[in-house]
């Protein structure tokens, strides 16, 4: 058994000089499989004694550049290069706020997680095991005290996104993409300029082979099964080589057979020289003995730290004795209290201590792979750099503004134009919607005898505008922020160029779609034959759909479906109020309701349908009623009754502009703000206490 310790009298608690990332590439690269000893493989496990017994030293400055493994394995050589890289963690605590006060979930825990090896986070609900796994891989950054090293030295937080992905529980894929889209897609993203574009195909194609999805490459994802899913995930994040990879339940929702497979590759990737972290909830016998490390939590605290075949004797030495027949990761949990917690913490030091196996013959042998390849070579800055000259050096994102904005409204345009149901859908609602309002209101555009029947018209229009384009955002979008949050963490693109393509691939449906709805109720109304009027009434309809939509976006990106869709109609609801006020009284309008109509979009909306329709001069309208008095035949009477006279077309469009401005604005602070994970979360939070106090 080895023993791994830290104590103060060891450099592993302070922080070690700077080591050239370039000269740990060209080490890297100068290294010949089968010219080196076993001191030099294994340069960070000196051997203590000729017994069973060694000690494994973190306080080696060098970090690990070369990994054993397997002879006939398949080693991705069309990879932008990469670092291995090692973490380790000091002292780690970590608090939440809650109604009841402070809560701390990690309790000055320690750990090392080497590369080239499959760690397990384990422990019962509650542990804190979902907690460290978001720490480690940089999604939760506040609340936090404590220590995080990569490869010896402090993290620099930007550049270590740039090295890991973080492949999380729900298998959230883009939808109506092959797999073999996806990937490239994911490539052309992730990868940007480091490969050429040849390369970055064989990447794909290598890691297609690699994770044995080569039958079902030309698959829409949606027929995808649940093990092909899991693999999937993990090629979309492998196509850049990222040295480091954590997966939040990665076996969860899959059968046997899909397990077995997931953790054969999981495995395989860690062979070739990646951390690969993954949290993972009661595995059997046989995927247990998977694991190369294993490290378990249970209220916040380290109590096991080291190999699968060291666990039964270290709680041998606790007074657990496991039978051989029974499994070990089963049974360290049936036998937890509040006694054991204490024992296994304090024998295992919280993490300090990790026991590893005795040396194999595996570990005799010169490497034979590496994480990273001669063929292709992308320069990257130190892992460790803590220095805010590189953070300006070296943006998050491999490809730039404008390419993640065209790659983006490619890969949006082709799902919109495959989603084939919803476009047809969306063509008979409007068009239908058309004919029915149309055939309301036959005829009433030239009647001077129906203005207010032609104003209730021109309110079905903006009404129809609002909720039809409002709506579906509102109930859709929630699902597409889950899927931003997992590209964005792993640095696929930033939120600007993908709310800008967002903005602009919604367009088109809106134009040809809403444009055939205000034709149709146009002529159908039998409203003014000018071309100039008909163009102002179809821009205000668009510019009201527009607006609409992106307070349902807004609505969608901040909450879910079902609270948006409740909060949507009580929203809109005092907006339309307002909007319609004044009718039949608009010159004797209080300012105070003045001043709310000034904050509805709605009522702009309304003015400029209006205005399109009876403003600019319009000639006096015919009466077919001649023994009736026609007092609305002067359109400029019903502008004045309305409350609109004066009103242009030119200021409504503009103030209409800055609404539309406003609510997509909005849209991308929220999904910042929620992408940092502090997200509106803390709102409920601080009401309840409100509440409370």
């Amino acid at each position: 058994m080895t023993v791994l310790t830290s104590d103060d009298k060891t450099p592993m608690n302070r922080v070690k000089s700077t080591v050239s990332f370039a000269a740990m590439l060209e080490e890297t690269m100068n290294i010949n499989d089968g010219d080196h000893s076993e001191e030099e493989v294994c340069e960070l496990i000196p051997e203590e004694s000729p017994g069973r017994t060694r000690v494994f030293s973190m306080s080696k400055d060098r970090p690990i550049t070369r990994i054993p493994t397997r002879v006939e394995m398949k080693t991705l050589t069309h990879k932008a290069k990469r670092p291995a890289v090692d973490i380790e963690f000091h002292d780690l605590i970590y608090t939440v706020d809650t109604t009841a006060g402070e809560r701390t979930i990690l309790k000055s825990v320690n750990g090392f997680f080497r590369s080239g090896h499959l760690t397990a986070i384990m422990g019962p609900s509650g542990a804190g095991k979902s907690s460290i796994m978001n720490i480690l891989a940089g999604y939760v950054r506040s609340d936090i005290k404590g220590q995080i090293l990569t490869n010896g030295h402090p993290r620099n937080m930007q550049l270590f996104k740039k090295l890991s992905s973080y492949i999380m529980q729900d298998d959230l894929l883009q939808p109506r993409l092959t797999v073999l889209e996806s990937l490239t897609y994911a490539a052309r993203l992730k990868i940007g300029n480091e490969l050429s574009k040849e390369d970055k195909c064989k990447a794909v194609d290598e890691v297609i082979e690699l994770l044995g999805v080569t039958k079902c490459q030309n698959t829409f994802v949606e027929k995808l099964s649940g093990g092909q899913r899991k693999r999937l995930s993990i090629a979309l994040e492998l196509v850049n080589n990222p040295p480091v990879i954590f997966l939040d339940e990665p076996t969860t929702g899959l059968d046997y057979f899909a397990i077995k497979q997931c953790m054969s590759l999981l495995v395989d990737l860690a062979k070739q020289g990646r951390t690969v972290i993954c949290t993972i909830h009661q595995p059997t016998s046989s995927q247990f003995h998977m694991f190369d490390h294993v490290y378990m939590l249970a209220r916040g605290s380290c109590i096991y730290n080291g190999t699968p075949r060291q666990l039964v004797p270290f709680l041998a030495q606790v007074g657990h004795v496991c039978k051989s027949t029974y499994n070990p990761a089963d049974f360290v949990f049936e036998v937890l209290d509040n006694d054991t917690i204490k024992n296994l913490n304090r024998e295992i030091q919280n993490g300090k201590i990790i026991l590893c196996d005795e040396i194999n013959e595996s570990e005799k042998k010169p490497p034979v792979a590496k994480l990273c390849r001669n063929e292709t070579l992308a320069v990257l800055p130190r892992v460790f750099d803590n220095l805010e000259s590189s953070n300006k050096k070296y943006p998050g994102h491999s490809s730039s503004f404008l390419t993640q904005f065209s790659i983006i409204l490619d890969r949006k345009t082709k799902q919109i134009l495959r989603n084939s149901t919803a476009l047809y859908i969306s063509f008979f609602h409007h068009l239908i919607s058309a004919l029915l309002l149309g055939s309301i209101n036959l005829g009433i555009g030239i009647d001077g005898d129906k203005p207010f029947e032609n104003f209730k018209f021109c309110i079905s229009i903006v009404v129809f505008f609002i909720y039809t384009y409002c709506m579906v955002p509102i109930l859709t979008f929630p699902g597409e922020v889950k899927l931003i949050r997992r590209e964005y963490f792993n640095h696929w693109y930033g939120l600007k160029s993908y709310c800008l393509a967002t903005y602009v691939t919604s367009i088109p449906p809106l134009i040809i779609f809403g444009g055939l709805f205000c034709l149709v109720a146009y002529f159908m109304s039998a409203q003014p034959l000018d071309w100039i009027r008909l163009t102002q009434f179809m821009v205000s309809g668009l510019f009201t759909g527009y607006i609409s939509e992106g307070l349902g976006i807004l609505i969608g990106s901040a909450v879910n479906s079902a609270t948006g869709a409740v909060l949507t109609p009580a929203l809109v609801a005092p907006l339309l109020a307002v909007a319609v006020y004044g009718m039949g009284f608009g010159q004797v309008i209080e300012p105070f309701m003045k001043t709310l109509m000034g904050l509805s979009f709605v009522r702009y909306s309304l003015v400029a349908t209006i205005i399109s329709l009876y403003g600019n001069g319009r000639a006096e309208m015919e009466c077919h009623s001649p023994d009736l008095y026609c007092h609305y035949k002067n359109p400029e009477l019903l502008m004045k009754d309305l409350g609109m006279n004066g009103e242009s077309m030119t200021r409504q469009f503009i103030l209409l502009a800055l609404f539309g401005f406003t609510f997509r604005l909005g849209v991308y602070y929220v999904i910042k703000i929620k992408m940092t994970n502090k997200a509106l979360r803390d709102l409920p939070l601080f009401f309840k206490k409100l509440v409370h106090r």
